[in-house]
């Protein structure tokens, strides 16, 4: 099979949301009886596709949003890019080119897309499924003939996962030809979960802090690389699937194996997001919001060259006494034998700690001071 033609998007009419709602609530029946309203709706439910329906709409929004908030969030796309989107027959793949081919047509820059597959020549893999459906929804896009799966079945020892190696030589020729066509970015399809289970897999087997980034520069520099589903939950991204109807084309080469790593994370995260909910998003905000003065990365933060930088203000404890055993020893130290104390001192309270004025003055009762806590459960 040949590289399929380039085709140029169809310019589909985008669905009016407000039109509809406004065009449901005006509907009425010319009947009275409730038993005919409800066989009436139950008539329009059957009528209306999956994609036509309130559900879908609002997950399309949702979804798009999350996509729009990443790309704003790390400059995943400028003026005049030309997108390729890595497609490889699964629903995020799926999921992604089409939610950046609806923001296309309603963003406020010009940028292109096109859809990029690697046919790997895996044994039993249906080549004509997904060149039929880019061809059928008019979306520009080449298919890639390259027997990666000989390859990879013979470098990789019996019983290894295959992952590694298929990743190594799959991402090599989408580089190349990303360069070759003057792509500017390269989308691929790695969602919120996949970024926090490869970076539990490095956790837990690699002894490093790292994952999928959002946007990624490639080791020699020609290519950026942006996940624009970063945001996204997987669990709404196999609705979407589900309610679009993606022909999807599942992975036999890794999808073959058993015990994979990764399967056993998956599983473990979606055991933590049935019981907890708010947990991975809780975990996700942590990759954003990372504090290196808290770890122990040498590279990372200069711990060697820190230093004190006492002012002259004498910060005494506040207690009600101290004993001071051992004078002798404390003096020979040129420690203080008898040292002070106080009550509670405004002058070293935080800018959200500090009172009202009509509560400062030199005699401050420790009942008005406010006593952080901790919460034993964190």
């Amino acid at each position: 099979m040949t590289a399929a033609t380039l085709f140029t998007p169809k310019i589909t009419p985008e669905f009016d949301e407000m039109s509809a709602d406004a065009g449901m609530a005006d509907y009425t029946l010319e009947t009275d009886g409730m038993e005919d309203d409800a066989a009436e709706d139950d008539l329009m439910a059957e009528q209306l596709s999956p994609t036509q329906s309130a559900q879908f709409r609002k997950l399309q929004k949702k979804l798009r949003r999350q996509v729009s908030w990443a790309i704003r969030d790390f400059n995943m796309i400028e003026e005049g890019d030309v997108v390729m989107v890595c497609v490889s027959g699964g629903k995020d793949s799926y999921t992604l080119l089409d939610i950046l081919l609806l923001l296309k047509r309603i963003a406020p820059i010009n940028f292109d897309i096109v859809a990029v597959n690697l046919d790997q020549k895996q044994p039993g893999y249906p080549e004509d499924i997904l060149p039929a459906y880019l061809n059928e929804q008019g979306i520009a896009h080449y298919i890639l003939e390259k027997d990666t799966y000989s390859i990879v079945k013979s470098v990789v020892p019996e019983g290894k996962t295959y992952c590694s190696a298929c990743s190594r030589l799959r991402r090599g020729s989408l580089y190349g030809f990303a360069k070759q066509i003057g792509a500017t970015k390269i989308a691929l399809g790695h969602h919120r979960d996949d970024m926090l289970a490869t970076f539990f897999l490095n956790l837990f087997h690699g002894g490093t802090l790292k994952s999928m980034p959002p946007k990624l520069l490639s080791d020699d520099k020609q290519n950026m690389l942006i996940r624009p589903l970063a945001y996204v939950e997987e669990k709404d991204i196999i609705e979407y699937a589900k309610l679009k109807e993606f022909p999807i084309i599942p992975c036999n080469l890794c999808g073959s194996q058993t015990n994979l790593q990764r399967a056993i994370i998956n599983d473990m995260l979606r055991e933590w997001d049935d019981a907890h909910p708010q947990r991975l998003a809780s975990i996700f905000k942590a990759m954003q919001n990372v504090a290196p003065s808290q770890l122990a990365d040498r590279e990372l933060f200069d711990f060697e060259g820190l230093s004190l930088d006492r002012d002259e203000n004498e910060r005494l404890f506040e207690g009600d006494n101290i004993q001071a055993g051992q004078t002798d020893s404390l003096a020979e130290i040129g420690l203080p034998i008898s040292p002070k104390t106080q009550t509670f001192s405004p002058k070293f309270m935080s800018d959200k700690q500090q009172l009202p004025e009509s509560d400062k003055g030199p005699e401050v009762s420790r009942t008005t001071q406010k006593i952080p806590t901790i919460n034993p459960v964190i």
